[in-house]
């Protein structure tokens, strides 16, 4: 086919991928929604939200349609709570009501849609019961995490005056202190600042929050499907969350080889022991 034959076809095919982006925005069943800026089809209201200070559009959209507004990234449509009451009144008053959760297809790639993070329906709702009841056992909330809090201030402390009096940035010594106190409740034990594997977990999960802040892995929640095969820094986000999985599945090995069903350590254990009683029942 030459070229003039082929132009009938690519417009006929970009009518119909407008009509379809549009049908979707726009489709029926969708009852009243919130006002908002007009979507153009496929991109949305990319042009006009300000990616690299999305807080900022959201506070002139709120300025101009009020608390409650509808946006479109990509096809996606995303109602917007903005203040809060309006949030309170969502997640508190009526909370069953919001307590799924919306699609976001960076996260559903990493997590297989569980977990706390992204899970939704019954078994996000058990878990997450599971999860609140455990960190309550384990101290969370509690007086008695104060023992392991006093603990890590202590090596923090002790790393604070191995600096003699230079200047330093703060940042990280915090990071490692507070991500301890985690590690100590998740896997038992904290880590030597200066242990391997706890340094490389620490980048991990650094490098996985700025590239979920970057504009890479905002195109990849417009356009998932496409961006899937495209390469380019988004990518390097499944990387890096695999590495972090292999991570949490080696210590999750290590407690299943020394648990003791009578005497839980940590979280890990505690899941444990409630996966193998709920396999037995």
């Amino acid at each position: 086919m030459d070229q003039q034959g082929k132009l009938p076809l690519r417009v006929c095919m970009s009518c119909l991928l407008l009509l379809s982006a549009w049908k979707k925005m726009s489709g029926s069943g969708n009852g009243k929604l919130p006002p908002g800026p007009v979507a153009f089809p496929i991109i949305g209201n990319a042009l006009q939200l300000n990616m690299k200070n999305l807080s900022q559009s959201m506070s002139e959209l709120r300025e101009k349609y009020g608390p409650i507004f509808t946006i479109y990234l990509g096809s996606e449509r995303v109602v917007v709570l903005y203040g809060q009451e309006v949030v309170k009144e969502a997640l508190i008053d009526q909370g069953d009501e919001f307590s799924d959760r919306g699609r976001m297809p960076v996260f559903e790639r990493m997590t297989d849609k569980k977990g706390i993070a992204m899970g939704s329906g019954e078994p996000w709702k058990q878990l997450r019961r599971f999860t609140l009841t455990t960190l309550r056992d384990l101290g969370m909330g509690k007086k008695s995490i104060e023992e392991r809090i006093l603990e890590e201030a202590h090596f923090l402390m002790e790393r604070l005056k191995n600096t003699h009096g230079r200047p330093f940035d703060p940042t990280l010594f915090l990071n490692h202190a507070t991500s301890n106190v985690i590690c100590s409740i998740v896997f038992g034990d904290r880590f030597d600042y200066e242990d391997k594997k706890f340094v490389t977990l620490i980048n991990l999960i650094d490098e996985i929050n700025k590239l979920q802040c970057s504009p890479w892995t905002v195109l990849y929640n417009f356009f998932p499907t496409l961006m899937h095969y495209i390469p380019g820094p988004h990518q390097r986000t499944f990387k890096h969350f695999e590495e972090l999985r292999k991570f949490v599945l080696e210590r999750v090995e290590m407690h299943r080889e020394s648990l003791e069903p009578s005497c839980p350590r940590d979280f890990i254990d505690a899941f444990l022991i409630k996966l193998k009683q709920s396999l037995v029942a």
